[in-house]
């Protein structure tokens, strides 16, 4: 009896350990998440993981840029380029809690019944994956995409989201942030970009590396048409 006593209590200790170590775990994933995601509600970014990533992809002598170091403030940017990302990333910006469900389901259908393959990011599922994560597609990414965009949908304003958007989004080769590429692309700020430079500017997001090249494809032409036509009825909630 006694020894039957001491295993049992041996399996209630072992418990008590391994629930103690997972409690610990959690803990320490919650805080390390949590801290820069508070950080950056008020501190701009002074990196991403993605520009490391280009960074160590490199194979030239050409010195890619680890460092944001063009960032500019929402009031700075040009309406015409805050209304033309909406426009062509995420319409429902202002509306959503971060995801768009019926994007979500769209493109979950379209992906399994064809062979075309959607994304249905929004603007704060874009942000979260790059300031904090990875690009690859995997499920741990999507899952912890999911995580950081309920963080920052929670913590920061959708001003906050669209400032660090704008300011970290890959736009080229070695080229980060939309004053960046508006200098890059047009020798001027991008508190001065005219509707038709925005809608080029946004038409190219998908495919950044590919579809900044001149001259402009067709395909590109096409969507900065269709951002150009959209964007009178995009309303920027202050």
């Amino acid at each position: 009896m006694k020894k039957k006593h001491k295993r049992g209590k041996n399996k209630k200790t072992l418990r008590i350990r391994i629930g103690k170590i997972v409690f610990d775990l959690l803990l320490c994933f919650v805080a390390l998440t949590l801290t820069p995601v508070l950080l950056y509600r008020f501190v701009d970014p002074p990196t991403t993981p993605l520009m490391w990533i280009r960074w160590a992809e490199n194979i030239t002598e050409k010195n890619l840029p680890r460092s944001l170091n063009n960032w500019v403030s929402l009031d700075k940017v040009s309406p015409a380029m805050k209304k033309a990302v909406i426009a062509a990333e995420d319409q429902k910006f202002f509306s959503h809690n971060g995801f768009d469900w019926l994007a979500i389901e769209y493109a979950l259908k379209t992906n399994i019944t064809t062979d075309r393959k959607l994304g249905a990011s929004t603007i704060s599922m874009q942000t979260a994956r790059n300031v904090f994560l990875w690009q690859n597609r995997t499920w741990l990414r999507k899952l912890m995409e999911s995580y950081f965009t309920m963080l920052i949908e929670f913590f920061w304003s959708k001003q906050r989201i669209l400032e660090v958007y704008l300011n970290v989004i890959e736009w080229g080769d070695g080229i980060y942030g939309c004053e960046r590429a508006a200098k890059s692309y047009f020798e001027h700020a991008s508190k001065t970009l005219s509707p038709v430079e925005s809608a080029w500017m946004a038409a190219v997001l998908p495919s950044p590396l590919n579809w900044t090249r001149r001259p402009t494809s067709a395909h590109v032409k096409a969507r900065q048409l269709k951002i150009l036509n959209i964007l009178p009825s995009i309303r920027i909630v202050n």
